[in-house]
């Protein structure tokens, strides 16, 4: 079976800020629009490429501002979600989407198991394997891990324009989702939306914070608002308070 990435192609994990501090460790499975060479532009334009289907807009600077500002680790995925989706679990559909909100992929399209495999030896295992190694060593330091994962999300999906500025996802884990509610009150937040257990997206939380034990929450942000630098700046600092708030909690 042929390699996916070429000898000069850099790993799927980004590690940042490795021996932060913080009981957080953050994660950013969206960060990037880049695609392995050997995928070339999966068919797609470049006006294609810049949009949320290919990643999540605004959120690797977030995540980065809040990693110097609570002095957390950060994880986050080299390649874009349309070469895989490490959100979201192999025998899953939308791990390598065919269709994204209504573009049609024609990359990812007739792929044969032996591709789709490639992708996932890659791309999806280095990077939760990565995720799986800092935290055992986390743990093996006796340091106390709970889990963030940032993300975006559009303010118009399929033509229907969404009010809500932040949603605070969780699954069977509500203890830190419950506490950071409250701490946006002039702002448009909202458990469980625009997203919700029931579209699959808790995936990577599900994986390392619930079989760990671990507390975990999913921020989305939406997009519009942290489109530009200062957007992304703001949204770090209104994070980082209700967090290290939490984390002494």
């Amino acid at each position: 079976m042929g390699a996916l990435l070429l000898a000069e192609e850099e790993s799927p994990l980004i590690t940042v800020n490795e021996q932060g501090r913080s009981p957080f460790v953050l994660i950013c499975e969206h960060a990037s629009r880049r695609l392995p060479k050997r995928l070339g532009t999966l068919g797609l334009s470049e006006e294609d490429l810049a949009r949320h289907i290919a990643w999540d807009i605004g959120a690797e600077n977030v995540a980065r501002v809040l990693s110097r500002l609570i002095d957390a680790p950060l994880l986050l995925q080299r390649y874009s979600r349309l070469a895989y989706d490490c959100n979201r679990p192999p025998d899953s559909a939308d791990a390598i989407p065919e269709v994204s909100e209504v573009t049609v992929i024609p990359g990812n399209r007739n792929l044969t198991s032996e591709e789709r495999l490639a992708r996932m030896r890659e791309i999806y295992r280095p990077f939760h394997d990565g995720i799986s190694a800092l935290l055992d060593q986390r743990a093996a330091q006796g340091t106390r891990s709970a889990l963030v994962s940032l993300h975006s999300f559009t303010p118009v999906y399929k033509g229907k324009p969404r009010k809500v500025e932040l949603g605070i996802l969780h699954d069977r884990d509500t203890t830190l989702s419950s506490r950071l509610i409250k701490s946006f009150p002039k702002v448009d937040a909202r458990l469980n939306e625009p997203y919700g257990p029931r579209d699959g997206v808790l995936h990577t939380l599900n994986m390392h914070g619930f079989v760990r034990g671990l507390t975990h929450a999913m921020i989305e942000i939406r997009n519009d608002l942290i489109s530009t630098e200062r957007g992304q700046d703001e949204w770090a600092q209104r994070l980082s308070v209700p967090l290290i708030q939490a984390a002494t909690a």
